[in-house]
């Protein structure tokens, strides 16, 4: 048997995956299970994991129309038995590549804008539940091939290596993170569709560090982050001016994820970094608020801090479900509603996590 998982959204996407591999190695150990993923961060997250046999990277995209159809009239020479559409890939272009892929069972969730076209692009459907999380989404999937779930409870798999570990520890020493309190922060957020647009104001950053560095001589800060977040890495670094706002360069998501594996306090959005920080056990981890958030992408089985979001607390599905749509509202709506969480706010979630009591005036 060949199953192929297609897995083409976001980066974390893939790692939310994860549980569902491992549900399908147990009902069908004998089988050739494959991942087609779009990004090359994503195939990084799958190194090791003995749940799959071949990642397939391509960004469709960059390939254009043509050299995409010829790639996956490639993947159709495979003749896969069972395609899974992972959630949430509510786009009809990932069905779309179901279909032409060619699989006889191809499994996919039903979303806010399924019509009759998809029905004929996967011909097994499930309708999602935006009231759990992605992970038991996608395990929800297993009936429709014929296969149950086979463990009590799941969790992300990340398997690190040595040389990723190792690294970590040297970045630790360096920095002397074994004595010191400190914390990691990532300011970024998915980059399309309008995803930019749930990140959290950088002059607001600026003042939670500059606040934070202030009210602990010894703390250290760790600045996560890709080429999407180096422009706003290196003007926050600007700004501090302090040696104790260290940036993690790490040279991989996996040495993101090494580094995070002894991580004390992690603060981010919704994003890859939020899930990352999840799947390495980071004791205190804060997450503030988007229009994007819910529980379809909390950090799975894990405590947190939510910070509200004033104006979208409680009706997050208001600006964003999975329709293959933008977040919904103006770029000032959006912005207006990321403003609305306080730096303030943000202090207080943070300094408890740290254990601390101190709670200076609002300044902004």
């Amino acid at each position: 048997m060949k199953i192929l998982v297609i897995s083409l959204a976001g980066i974390g996407d893939t790692l939310i995956a994860t549980p569902l591999a491992r549900e399908l190695r147990l009902n069908f150990p004998k089988a050739a299970i494959d991942f087609f993923v779009f990004w090359p961060g994503a195939r990084d997250l799958l190194l090791h994991n003995s749940n799959v046999n071949q990642v397939i990277q391509k960004n469709l995209v960059r390939e254009g129309t043509w050299r995409s159809l010829h790639f996956l009239m490639s993947l159709r020479r495979e003749r896969y038995d069972i395609s899974l559409n992972t959630h949430p890939q509510s786009k009809r272009h990932y069905r779309l590549v179901a279909f032409l892929v060619g699989a006889r069972v191809r499994a996919s969730h039903a979303y806010d804008n399924s019509t009759r076209i998809d029905r004929v692009l996967v011909n097994r459907s499930i309708p999602q539940d935006y009231s759990i999380h992605s992970i038991d989404n996608n395990l929800r999937l297993l009936p429709l091939i014929g296969a149950r779930e086979k463990l009590s409870s799941h969790e992300f798999e990340l398997i690190l290596s040595t040389e990723e570990r190792a690294w970590a520890g040297g970045f630790a020493r360096e920095h002397g993170l074994a004595t010191a309190e400190w914390m990691g922060l990532h300011v970024g957020s998915g980059t399309t569709k309008n995803l930019r647009f749930k990140r959290w104001p950088l002059a607001y950053y600026r003042e939670l560090i500059d606040r934070l560095l202030r009210s602990n001589p010894a703390r250290r800060i760790i600045l996560f982050g890709g080429p999407d977040e180096e422009s706003d890495n290196v003007e926050l670094l600007a700004s501090a001016n302090s040696s104790r706002l260290i940036p993690s360069r790490t040279p991989s998501v996996r040495h993101a994820a090494a580094l995070l594996e002894n991580c004390p306090v992690f603060l981010s959005v919704d994003n890859l970094m939020m899930h990352l920080a999840a799947a390495m056990k980071v004791p205190r981890q804060i997450v503030i608020e988007s229009p994007t958030f819910g529980p379809t992408l909390a950090p799975y089985h894990r405590p947190f801090t939510l910070v509200p979001n004033p104006l979208t607390h409680g009706r997050n599905l208001d600006f964003y479900r999975y329709d293959g749509g933008n977040i919904r509202g103006s770029p000032e709506t959006l912005r207006q509603c990321m403003e609305s969480v306080t730096v303030q706010a943000v202090f207080e979630a943070v300094t408890t996590g740290l254990g601390e009591t101190c709670r200076p005036k609002e300044t902004s």
